[in-house]
């Protein structure tokens, strides 16, 4: 029995918590940690001494009858958060406890004490009590406040404050607010604000919206409002989200008045442009259309005709394009189509219209403000490339399947009779030189493809690692540049591999090409959501920015430095047009003097 006691007592005295026992209805002390005579102010001079003897400081709390109740009823007491009183070192000192009194029973089940276990929660109950001070504060700056401010409780959306401008703002009376759950007092913004409270809540973000419409009931009355508004989370002393801040103002009045400022000068603008462009204004209310003489000239009339007979100019297989463009702008605010037009002599032009949706308080579309460019000498031109490019084409395939099957027939002869010492460099200089035509001739058939709109995908499963290094041989075998294959060398891609490994090819070719005093190559293969990312690093001379947007254009060349490299300018282009095909996109950063980074992305399912 007397190991088992010590082991008990050692228990006791390690515990960095208070923990005591009082012996018998008198209620000796038989054991206190040095944690409790810490927190008691005493000395181990009391241990042995009755409770109320030892500790006159707690005479008239509550402490020694709760000790006698439980020795008696043999029933756990839990404190929360009590305060206890002490004279320490000369000073009256209250502090909080959370403890428990539990009953100790002997061998034969008969109570023989009770022992205290306690936990020191002063500073937890200061900080709280000064949180509580701090929120009565901001709660009375609340009702204060020149701008509408609303305090919602975040575990039950119940209203606990609300100020006279909110009031004012929501045109709700205070009796309908207050101690209201908010959706109940609102419910018309349940739809719009709700998962916006909800994600305030969750993520304990605040959220900030500027001239945010919304649909009230003020007073009654249905009206569209803009409100400036912000979602604050409030943090109680335990550090969780406790309520939500919102503080709004109405900025409906300076919203529209900004609005027709805003379409004065978009009108004077383009009257300003219109000198070679032509404006129009569609009502779509009434389908009134109002344009510019030289829109009417560009549709090949002399006057101002109908709405309808602009539409009919239309060339007939071009209508629907028209007419899914004007419903999509009803949705984006934007409207942009490119379309055939038939003049009254006959003749087929192109246009393009472009137009901005203006919409009424009720969000309903109202009008449309546009313009009109002649674009029949730029579609000419464009054909007149694409023609070339088919051309060009068909009169370089025939000459390059010729070359290839004279150096395949060349290849075997070295196999039989490798004698010759000229043979592998006549050879080495042939398959440089058709795979020169071959490169050529992919890149214009693949744009006369995307063109006309026929570059189809054969998409299935592969590793993108393996891909790389098979379609990369050509470089390692060269010798000049290093490749390094980083990253996830086990995704696996579903696309058109053949298509992808040209758009690989593209880049690293480049990277030789461009960066020829850095024999250094990295591509990285990654996954990023639910897409696949691959990029070729150089460490070259860059790119300069003013260059940068203009590089995936058709027919667009680098020249850095006065260089002039050798090709058409498709590559970037038909790479740019394929990963577009896949659902992907298209990037690089670059430096000058640091090198670039090529990217692209691909959906993984």
């Amino acid at each position: 029995m007397e190991p088992t006691e010590n082991f008990f007592r050692s228990i006791v005295e390690a515990s960095p918590f208070p923990v005591y026992m009082c012996i018998g209805e008198d209620k000796l002390i038989a054991i206190a940690n040095d944690a409790t005579l810490k927190a008691w102010g005493k000395d181990k001079s009391i241990i042995g001494k009755p409770f109320d003897e030892a500790l006159p400081d707690l005479k008239g709390q509550p402490f020694s009858n709760l000790i006698s109740e439980v020795y008696k009823t043999g029933e756990t007491y839990y404190g929360n958060n009590e305060p206890a009183e002490f004279i320490i070192n000369g000073k009256r000192q209250v502090n909080y406890f959370k403890f428990t009194f539990q009953a100790v029973r002997n061998s034969r089940d008969k109570i023989v004490g009770v022992i205290c276990f306690s936990t020191d929660v002063t500073e937890i109950e200061h900080s709280r009590q000064a949180m509580e001070e701090s929120r009565h504060t901001l709660y009375n700056m609340v009702k204060q406040a020149p701008v509408g401010i609303c305090i919602i409780n975040s575990d039950n959306l119940v209203i606990e404050v609300v100020n006279d401008s909110y009031l004012e703002l929501v045109g709700r009376k205070r009796i309908e607010m207050e101690n209201r759950g908010i959706w109940d007092a609102i419910p018309e913004a349940a739809d719009l604000y709700a998962p916006v409270m909800d994600n305030v809540i969750e993520t304990g973000q605040p959220i900030t919206a500027k001239e945010h419409k919304l649909l009230l009931v003020r007073n009654g009355i249905p009206e569209m409002v803009f409100i400036d508004f912000v979602y604050e989370p409030i943090r109680g002393f335990d550090g969780e989200i406790s309520a939500v801040m919102v503080i709004a103002i109405d900025v409906t009045e300076k919203f529209l008045a900004r609005r027709k400022i805003e379409e004065a000068e978009e009108r004077a603008r383009l009257a300003v442009e219109a000198a070679e462009i032509g404006t129009f204004d569609l009502d779509l209310i009434t389908d009134e259309l109002l344009t510019s003489e030289k829109f009417n000239k560009i549709f090949g009339f002399e006057r101002n005709v109908p709405h309808d007979l602009f539409v009919k100019a239309l060339h007939p297989d071009d209508i629907e394009l028209r007419d899914n463009a004007h419903k999509a702008a009803l949705i984006s605010g934007k409207l942009f189509y490119e379309a055939r037009i038939i003049w009254p002599d006959g003749s087929t032009h192109w246009v393009r219209a472009q137009g901005k949706v203006y919409y009424g308080s009720i969000n309903k579309p109202l009008r449309i403000l546009g313009t009109l460019l002649d674009i029949t000498e730029f579609k000419h031109l464009q054909q007149q490339k694409d023609d070339f490019i088919s051309v060009a084409s068909h009169e370089l395939k025939t000459p390059m399947t010729s070359i290839k099957a004279s150096m395949q027939l060349l290849d075997r002869l070295i196999k039989v009779d490798p004698s010759s010492e000229k043979i592998p460099q006549f050879i080495s200089r042939g398959n440089n030189s058709l795979n020169k035509m071959q490169q050529l001739v992919d890149s214009l058939l693949n744009v006369s493809k995307i063109t006309a709109g026929q570059l189809t995908l054969y998409k299935t499963n592969f590793l993108a690692s393996q891909m790389i290094s098979e379609c990369c041989d050509h470089v390692r075998l060269a010798g000049t540049h290093e490749l390094e294959l980083t990253g996830d060398t086990e995704l696996q891609l579903f696309a058109d591999r053949q298509r992808i490994d040209q758009v690989v090819v593209n880049f690293v070719n480049n990277a030789v090409k461009y960066a020829p005093e850095s024999n250094r190559i990295i591509i990285n293969i990654s996954k990023q959501d639910d897409m696949a990312k691959i990029s070729v690093q150089d460490f070259g001379k860059g790119i300069p920015a003013e260059k940068i947007p203009h590089l995936f254009e058709r027919y667009y060349r680098v020249d850095t430095s006065g260089i002039q490299y050798s090709g058409l300018g498709l590559g970037l282009y038909i790479s740019a047009e394929i990963i577009e095909r896949h659902g992907g996109e298209m990037g690089v950063e670059s430096e000058v003097d640091k090198g670039s980074t090529f990217w692209f992305t691909l959906p993984l399912n």
